[in-house]
């Protein structure tokens, strides 16, 4: 199977988790491996709290690594580009990147408001609820359906780069 990457653009509160969310669990019934990699530009995210064997360990600069019986988690002092955090987690069949806009990865950006045609520069496409007038192809944020298969045709595949 092929490894696909598609990211998503779009101001606060655009859409744009809602759309991940939907086309993750749209891709989960075809079978599909997803992993989602989130953006964090404000380094905002909280992961661990004070407290907690974890975050002391982190805290004493290590790197940290959480296993239990569902899930595995990792802490790292280094900042990753895409490919090295994709390399962390080798086993998806699709990935979904919310943000990263100057990544060149083909792009869907989300308005569910107004449309920030500053966006137009790094999109391959636009999903919105009313159509617009656009040299980028518009996809109908309401057809989860169209836009998994949009996304299905024109992702990138990573597979001889991992």
């Amino acid at each position: 199977m092929k490894k696909l990457i598609m990211a998503f653009s779009g101001p606060s509160n655009s859409g744009k988790t809602t759309l991940i969310e939907k086309i993750a669990k749209r891709s989960m019934k075809d079978n599909l491996k997803v992993l989602i990699i989130k953006h964090d530009p404000s380094d905002k995210a909280q992961f661990d709290y004070s407290g907690k064997d974890s975050f002391k360990f982190f805290q004493s600069g290590a790197e940290v690594m959480v296993l239990s019986p569902s899930r595995t988690t990792f802490f790292s002092h280094e900042a990753k580009d895409i490919l090295q955090a994709l390399k962390l987690m080798p086993d998806f069949n699709i990935c979904l990147v919310e943000g990263l806009k100057t990544l060149a990865l083909p792009r869907i950006s989300v308005f569910c408001k107004e449309i920030d045609e500053s966006y137009f520069n790094f999109s391959d496409a636009i999903a919105s609820y009313e159509k617009i007038s656009s040299e980028l192809i518009w996809l109908d944020l309401n057809d989860t359906e169209t836009i998994y298969q949009y996304i299905l045709k024109n992702a990138k595949n990573l597979q001889g780069e991992l």
